[in-house]
């Protein structure tokens, strides 16, 4: 058998271009397209968010003494900035180039050149921007003249003025687009910083922090994987081998015909996750010829590196740059099948889906791959199983509509190790190790004995550029002392069943709104979550709104605390026109083709099935009519499961027709 190199290996060979310190980093400059001026403006901002500080200053803040070599790592933490090459060009490229969301990318890139002028630097900075007073007595032309002279473009303030000016926008409740790009800019420049690896894999943050990734020794072993002997990933073919391939998998009869490849087989299924592989598995042991479609690559248990970054742009879509419209809610949604749209469904029942045309993801199998099937199963999750129905002519209004997204908020406590019980870091141990339920009547705080439930309270585990970048960005100095607790600041996660909802039409493109009853439920939850976090021991308890509110815990009265938690709600969303706002996120999206008895009410049948068109089945999150109370993933695999049975069964009498 041939030696094969792990994926992993493969991964970080592609890695490697584009880290510090590997690879060949010419390739960084210009893929994010921005101007000169405009990346001035970039890396003005990434220095104000991650600015460079001196350990006197912090140690003075915090009166605390340290062993000479922590004292050495601190001072290079504090002395490293956001504005350190290539920081700014790998910004520039996930905003430019990887954000689903195209009006954020306008705002941003028009706050960007603004802040590269001194007009717009004046209109977004205000008096900020000024290096001395205008003089008085000067004629109206010269005075204009001297002015002009006077104000600065953004990247020439000091570092003291951007900060306020950045600060100045987090409150600014009627120019509500300049806090969206705030909050692009702060999302994706802090989670950058801190989980950006070099090729040693590697990020010279993390000793500070108390971070550190346990690397299992490599083996020079031969690795089959579980899905290998099955799995064609196209990636890694080309036009000449990718027939070959195919019949080495078992599918001899691909014909090439006018330059697209056909291909035939009973069932298609488009998508692998809890509905697709669980279809694809039952009807497999049925005995129908089944083929998957995924659009993401493949990874075993053995591929994974534990590294957050490289993990987040592989298994997330867009990274960490999806997202509402409006900003309100983070959408973290594994790669799902795209790049096809299904043949003969325009309307009506009496239309019969007769496959996909689709193109390879990849760069090296250019022809077009005509896949033809008895039945087509859409497993592509509620994100992207309706637009795809949508883009195929598909016309029923429940398409896309009624989208639930198991809102999160999150509390945290900072629990640090001269004062405190519990051992160990916060990434840890189990990901999540304790679920509570929150149960009470309205008005309450979850403290009453009505047998319903208000909110769900997990602990999740969060990777350093997670952690920097979900919490408010207060300022600079504020920003690295979080990160110093990094390792011993505990997260709990708020989430609601929502009756609120929204709507995806089209790919990366989701609007959404939580009702008041949704966010009285998220209120609930948060101020439980504090009581917990209070009573375990934290010195200090907060939230994610964007005034950083917080408590320090330590010898307050029960009036106080009882004040504080008074203080908490869950915020809207940062387009509101409120001072305090917050940011949401979302790891469950569900609903968004919900099943019904009829095509008013429901954009599938009780079978799964298309009421527009024969053979088109759906068998994921999207067919579920409301939103659950738990964790989804089972409730998907079994709902898959009982609609493929019904799907295998129904094959099984044509056959036996036949």
């Amino acid at each position: 058998m041939m030696m094969r190199r792990s994926r992993k290996e493969e991964e970080d060979e592609l890695l490697r271009e584009r880290i510090i310190g590997g690879g060949n980093l010419s390739k960084i400059r210009g893929k994010h397209g921005l101007t000169t001026p405009e990346i001035q403006s970039l890396r003005a901002v990434c220095d104000t968010l991650i600015p460079s500080l001196s350990y006197y200053y912090y140690s003075k803040q915090h009166q605390q003494e340290d062993r000479d070599d922590e004292v050495a790592v601190l001072k290079d933490f504090l002395a490293s900035s956001g504005a350190h090459f290539p920081i700014p060009e790998e910004v520039g490229e996930l905003l430019m180039k990887r954000s689903s969301i195209i009006e954020g990318r306008w705002i941003v890139r028009l706050v960007l050149m603004m802040l590269g002028t001194r007009i717009g630097t004046l209109f977004l900075s205000g008096s900020l921007c000024f290096t001395n007073s205008t003089n008085s007595n000067s004629s109206k032309w010269g005075g204009l003249l001297f002015l002009n002279n006077n104000i600065n473009t953004f990247s020439a303030m000091s570092a003291q003025k951007r900060e306020k000016v950045v600060q100045k926008w987090l409150k600014h409740k009627y120019f509500t687009p300049l806090r969206l790009a705030f909050l692009y800019l702060k999302v994706v420049t802090l989670h950058t910083f801190f989980s950006r690896v070099d090729e040693n894999g590697e990020n010279p943050t993390w000793k500070a922090i108390g971070y550190k990734v346990h690397k299992s020794k490599k083996e020079e072993v031969t690795i089959i994987r579980p899905l290998d002997k099955a799995t064609v990933q196209t990636i890694y073919e080309n036009d000449t081998t990718f027939l070959n391939a195919l019949s080495q998998k078992g599918l001899n009869d691909v014909v090439l015909h006018q330059n697209i490849y056909n291909i035939r087989c009973d069932v298609l299924v488009l998508g692998s996750g809890c509905g697709g592989g669980v279809a694809a598995a039952l009807l497999a042991q049925s005995g129908q010829r089944v083929i998957v479609l995924e659009k993401g690559n493949y990874f075993a248990p053995s591929d994974f590196s534990s590294l957050e970054g490289p993990s987040s742009d592989h298994m997330y879509e867009y990274g960490v740059t999806f997202g509402t419209l409006d900003g309100t809610v983070a959408i973290m949604a594994g790669t799902a099948v795209g790049g096809g749209s299904l043949i003969n469904c325009r309307s009506g029942r009496k239309n019969k889906c007769l496959g996909v045309m689709a193109r390879s993801v990849g760069d090296g199998v250019k022809r077009m791959i005509r896949i033809e099937a008895k039945v087509t199963i859409l497993a592509c999750g509620a994100l992207y199983t309706p637009p795809l129905m949508i883009n195929s002519g598909l016309k029923n209004k429940n398409i896309g509509r009624n989208l639930h997204l198991h809102p999160v908020l999150m509390a945290w406590g900072y629990f640090p190790e001269s004062n405190s019980e519990f051992t160990g870091k916060n990434y840890e141990g189990g990901i999540i190790t304790s679920v509570h339920k929150v149960f009470g009547s309205d008005g309450d705080d979850g403290g009453g004995s009505h047998n319903n439930v208000k909110a769900i309270i997990e602990t999740p585990a969060l990777g350093p550029g997670a952690f920097a970048s979900i919490g408010p960005w207060i300022s600079g100095a504020d920003l690295k002392n979080k990160m110093i607790k990094y390792s011993r600041t505990a997260h709990f996660i708020t989430i609601i069943r929502d009756r609120g909802s929204g709507v995806v039409k089209k790919e990366g493109r989701l609007s959404y709104e939580l009702d008041d009853g949704d966010r009285a439920n998220m209120t609930v939850g948060l101020r439980r979550a504090l009581r917990i976090l209070v009573a375990a021991g934290a010195v200090e308890v907060g939230t994610h709104r964007s005034d950083g509110q917080r408590l320090k815990c330590e010898g307050i009265s029960e009036s106080e605390l009882e004040e504080f938690l008074d203080s908490v709600y869950a915020a809207k969303g940062p387009m509101s026109m409120e001072e305090k706002w917050t940011n949401y996120g979302s790891a469950h999206q569900l609903g968004s083709c919900r099943m019904g008895i009829n095509e008013k009410q429901g954009a599938v049948d009780e079978n799964g099935q298309s009421w527009e068109a024969e053979g088109l089945f759906v068998c994921d999150a999207s067919v579920l009519p409301s939103a659950i109370g738990v964790n989804p993933m089972i409730t998907i695999q079994s709902t898959a499961y009982c609609l493929s049975k019904k799907i295998a069964q129904s094959l099984t009498r044509t056959k036996t027709d036949l």
